[in-house]
């Protein structure tokens, strides 16, 4: 891949993962505490694939806490739970996604940033969250690599919007074909940069858990390169 001036990263699932908090046990403790007793960490990972799908029926791209609300009680009721505090409980769980303090860094990102910076690349996140990108950087360490970033909820539009893609372009004043976008999510990351021009690659880390969308195989998507590690990205930039 030549010509390439800038990388912007997705962020949850590409640079970080949740901690405990938003594992199964995690998600049994929030319903405790709010009065439901039988959610069961068993169902988890069956309740994430079901609750996932949600989010890919949305078109309106608009960023809508609504939507993650509602993906958010999904998950809890695919895990048993039920009753009046279910609202309640998915909404003091969307308000705690956006502390960074719940999550883990990658091994893989600060090498992989680093390498990119070194070649004189310039990075940005663009992310579908009501999460602070200034104070995900400051916490994660990552503010003399990265150089601009968009948020849905300040941006007002989610990936793969297209308009959230040309506002990270004009923040770090490149052109589409001068930008390569990398993420977990073939329809929001890739999809999305492809639409206005930039070029993608598309992260399938293998044997964790908490990704996503599913690992068991790498299938093929024309014409976009797929990786089980950031650490692979410099070598395909050339």
């Amino acid at each position: 891949m030549y010509g390439i001036r800038a990388v912007f990263f997705d962020v949850d699932f590409t640079l970080i993962y949740p901690g405990p908090m938003f594992q199964a046990d995690g998600y049994r403790d929030f319903c405790r505490r709010h009065g439901i007793p039988n959610c069961d960490p068993s169902s988890y990972q069956a309740a994430v694939a079901s609750a996932s799908a949600l989010l890919d029926e949305v078109d309106d791209h608009s960023y809508d806490p609504s939507v993650f609300l509602r993906y958010i009680r999904h998950l809890l009721e695919r895990m048993g739970g039920s009753g009046p505090g279910l609202d309640a409980c998915a909404d003091e769980i969307y308000r705690e996604w956006a502390a960074c303090s719940h999550f883990e860094l990658y091994d893989d990102a600060i090498p992989a940033l680093q390498a990119l910076r070194e070649r004189g690349l310039l990075i940005g996140l663009i992310s579908n969250t009501h999460r602070s990108l200034a104070a995900f950087a400051s916490h994660f360490e990552l503010d003399q690599l990265v150089s601009a970033a968009v948020s849905s909820s300040e941006h007002g539009y989610n990936k793969p919007h297209p308009s959230i893609f040309r506002t990270a372009l004009r923040l770090l004043s490149v052109s589409a074909d001068q930008a390569l976008m990398v993420g977990d999510s073939y329809r929001h990351d890739i999809e999305g940069a492809r639409s206005v021009g930039m070029r993608g690659i598309l992260l399938r880390r293998s044997a964790q858990p908490w990704c996503a969308e599913g690992t068991m195989s790498l299938p093929e998507y024309p014409g976009v390169p797929v990786v089980r590690s950031l650490r692979e990205i410099p070598d395909l930039l050339g």
